[in-house]
């Protein structure tokens, strides 16, 4: 068309145009839906008794395809004409609302034989409304657990050789009730031949088939099941078990000094409280590297895992072992005694996680001493734990804008995914930074009272009371101030506000440097870095050019304005060559140390996406990795070094003549 022809057109159009403008509104409306109010179905949780005993019978012999099998008999009070049932959301210790009912699947409800209609809730999607005919006396719940089976999945809690039961995964509870008034009858089938391990009571086993005791539910939930094909269960006094399962025989071949640790961690556990909140306790320990990780609190137990090869090669693995240490604490800090907002009546009311910087930060620096004291970890790995913690915090700008206290909220902020900038955002941070923070409060106790006290004393008098008892008792935080002022007088009010609720404080060092240490750096890492830097395979340079790699040199995390980062090496990143060599973890950290103190720029190939360049590191301070130094006289026991002695009485022995 040539432009006469398009000036034809237009002008021959111009009075349609001008029509259509002319019946337009000067202000087209907007249409305003009003809201649809959100009806809430789920009844709140009364301290009644739920009328009946719920049976639960769970069929987990099929580990070929990693399911669980259901069958749930429910007693329904008379009249009712809706049974509402619900898995649990909120899961004690996982600090978020972390339950799974994505792997809850073919869930059908009966009645007499009758299969019964139902509806999920549309806003408490955890909740099955069931339709329930007149003069119904049970309704049977028939419906599979998947487990996962990859990780990609979720946390694989079934393998050819061990399973972790976890019955807040794979059991209904009726609503309107506080879950400790619920009575629940269980049984388990297993793969024929295997062991079990759980704190439950009343054991019975018929053929592959094991029964306990009736238990409320609240109790049952916090009493997981350990099972595998290879297991062995040592006494370790005071009423506590290690059942310990292996994805080989052969890998729970424990040498007697190294189970003897685990005796002493029982005993300096006593000597440090002068309580136990459990009538008996089970250890659950796999060594595996088969089924999903995991380290979680229980009342009477804990669920732990470490790498294979943990009890065979205990030297090499030392890095890898305070899980144990961590968990058994939690009967008392965490378990029995816990922050008036995270406990719960049911599993379905939010858990405000004020305060874990208590529950899981004291117990952070309970399970370092306690580790260091039982001989689970050697000194000098605790120590390391201690400086990777400080160390980090020297160089974490998310503690400028965010608090410690407002950590607390990130596991249901993030459930713990992976995140671009750690460091700038900051992770569930009350667990290090509290440690630090404790060992201080600690340090500032000895220092006041001239040696004669120190946090072992808040400890017994704030978690050692009421001994057997394994119910809870909560706290808040004038609560705490005041169990604080009582062992010492001093402004803790101030001192627990300005380290946890307030941002931009300085780095956390003065509980180590109080205690005679002093954060170092060097050139190579420390036993704890050594050993868990190594089992990773990949190579940390987070205080020397901010970056952590794979194997393959890929960037998985990077410090916030650091070299790395303000090069553009974020993750995802790979360096392919480094100063004209191909890459390689040893020829990388010889660049930074042949860089150290000159004008030598490391120069690196990168590949991002299908980019490839060159990129050059005007960087000079060589490799950097935190230690703990020893301040002064070496042969005086500094406070850091008194804190890590063992506190149970020594037996003396007589030498046979």
């Amino acid at each position: 068309m040539t432009n006469l022809m398009r000036k034809a057109a237009l002008l021959a159009s111009a009075p349609l145009f001008a029509a259509a403008i002319a019946s337009t509104p000067l202000h087209a409306e907007r249409s305003a839906p009003v809201a649809v109010p959100v009806a809430h179905l789920v009844p709140d949780a009364a301290d009644k008794p739920y009328p009946g005993t719920i049976t639960l019978d769970i069929d987990a012999s099929d580990i070929e395809h990693g399911v669980y099998r259901v069958t749930e008999t429910v007693p329904v009070a008379a009249g009712a004409k809706v049974l509402t049932l619900q898995l649990p959301e909120w899961i004690p210790g996982h600090h978020s609302p972390s339950g799974t009912i994505d792997e809850l699947v073919d869930v059908k409800f009966y009645a007499d034989g009758k299969l019964l209609t139902w509806k999920r809730d549309p806003v408490e999607v955890f909740a099955f409304h069931v339709d329930v005919p007149a003069g119904t006396k049970d309704v049977v719940a028939k419906f599979i657990h998947t487990s996962p089976l990859q990780s990609s999945e979720g946390r694989i809690s079934t393998t050819q050789e061990m399973l972790n039961l976890q019955w807040d995964r794979m059991s209904l509870y009726p609503a309107g009730h506080y879950t400790r008034q619920i009575k629940v009858k269980p049984t388990v089938i297993f793969p024929e031949g295997w062991q079990v391990a759980t704190a439950l009571d009343g054991k019975k086993v018929s053929g592959a088939k094991v029964t306990w005791d009736v238990i409320d539910y609240e109790a049952l939930v916090d009493s997981p099941i350990f099972a595998g094909k290879f297991m062995k269960r040592f006494d370790l006094g005071r009423g506590v078990a290690m059942n310990t399962m292996a994805d080989k025989p052969e890998l729970l071949d424990i040498k007697p000094e190294n189970l003897a640790t685990y005796k002493a961690l029982v005993d300096e556990a006593w000597a440090l409280y002068g309580a136990q909140h459990f009538d008996h306790y089970d250890f659950l320990l796999a060594l595996t590297d088969r089924m999903g990780g995991i380290g979680l609190e229980h009342h009477r137990s804990s669920e732990n895992a470490q790498v294979p090869k943990s009890w065979v090669d205990w030297k090499e693995t030392d890095w890898g072992r305070n899980v144990i240490a961590h968990e058994y604490n939690h009967s008392w800090d965490g378990k029995f005694r816990r922050p008036d907002t995270i406990w719960t009546p049911d599993f379905r009311d939010p858990m405000r996680d004020n305060l874990l910087w208590v529950y899981e930060g004291m117990n952070q620096f309970w399970g370092y001493v306690l580790a260091a004291r039982s001989g689970i970890q050697s000194k000098e790995t605790v120590l390391g734990q201690f400086a990777a913690n400080a160390g980090q915090f020297t160089q974490w700008p998310g503690r400028e804008w965010r608090s410690v206290e407002d950590t607390t909220l990130d596991p249901t902020i993030s459930s713990r995914r992976p995140k671009p900038y750690a460091s700038l955002n900051r992770n569930e941070d009350y667990y290090t930074e509290g440690a630090l923070m404790w060992l201080e409060a600690d340090q500032i106790i000895r220092e006041g009272t001239k040696g004669k006290k120190g946090l072992d004393d808040f400890a017994r008098s704030f978690f050692g009371i009421k001994n057997g008892d394994w119910g809870q008792v909560v706290y808040n935080f004038g609560d705490l101030v005041k169990a604080l002022n009582e062992t010492y007088a001093y402004d803790w009010g101030k001192f627990l506000d300005t380290h946890m609720n307030q941002p931009g404080q300085p780095a956390p060092l003065a509980g180590i440097e109080k205690a005679g240490y002093k954060l170092v750096w060097k050139d190579t890492p420390n036993p704890y870095d050594k050993g868990r830097f190594t089992f990773g395979k990949g190579l940390n340079l987070f205080h020397s050019l901010g970056l952590t790699l794979d194997k393959d040199g890929k960037v998985t995390s990077v410090r916030w304005d650091s070299v790395g980062f303000n090069a553009a090496l974020v993750t995802g990143t790979r360096i392919l060559a480094v100063n004209g060599l191909a890459y390689s973890d040893d020829g990388l950290k010889a660049a930074i140390t042949e860089a150290k103190g000159n004008d030598k720029k490391i120069t690196l190939v990168t590949q991002r996406g299908d980019k490839v360049q060159t990129v050059s590191l005007d960087y000079h301070d060589g490799l950097r990795y935190p230690w703990l130094e020893k301040q002064g006289d070496a042969k005086v026991a500094a406070g850091l070094d008194l804190l890590l002695t063992p506190r149970r009485p020594v037996e003396k022995t007589t030498a046979k003549k």
